[in-house]
């Protein structure tokens, strides 16, 4: 496993589980030029040893990521269990072929907030922005009043 990158309190860090090379090839260049630290997890263990470790801003999950089976996908059930104090700090964006683009309803079945099939893949720097965008939108009254009450304690 390779050594981790130092994160800074102004980094944007990622976490990739991405096995597919052509997948890697798009997606990895565009998180570093939207200015992501980027984090590859080659297995399961790696994943779930890295997610545990850092507060990834966005993670990036391959359908069928280290051989795994889009039904059974053990990376996909991990953050489906987590509780959701140990996943909101976190967006999470799935890649895959048998999913529809933006489909909200399949998201939110898989627990992730976007869904990017193949062929979209292109759009990928531009997806991932408007899921951050979104997701802070959506948590900012939630993160203001969890702050508020952190400094009164």
């Amino acid at each position: 496993m390779e050594d981790f990158d130092i994160i800074g309190p102004n980094d944007e860090p990622a976490l990739l589980a991405v096995s597919t090379p052509e997948v890697i090839a798009i997606v990895k260049p565009a998180l570093t030029e939207i200015g992501y630290k980027v984090h590859m997890a080659e297995n399961f263990e790696q994943f779930e040893t890295r997610y545990s470790q850092i507060n990834y801003r966005l993670v990036v999950i391959e359908e069928f990521f280290a051989g795994s089976d889009s039904l059974v996908n053990p990376t996909l059930q991990l953050i489906q269990d987590l509780p959701m104090a140990l996943r909101r700090h976190a967006v999470f964006i799935l890649i895959g072929q048998t999913m529809e683009t933006l489909n909200a309803l399949q998201a939110f079945a898989a627990s992730v907030h976007c869904m990017i099939n193949y062929a979209e893949l292109q759009m990928f720097p531009d997806l991932a922005r408007k899921t951050v965008t979104e997701n802070d939108m959506f948590l900012t009254t939630f993160r203001d009043t969890q702050r508020r009450v952190y400094q009164k304690s």
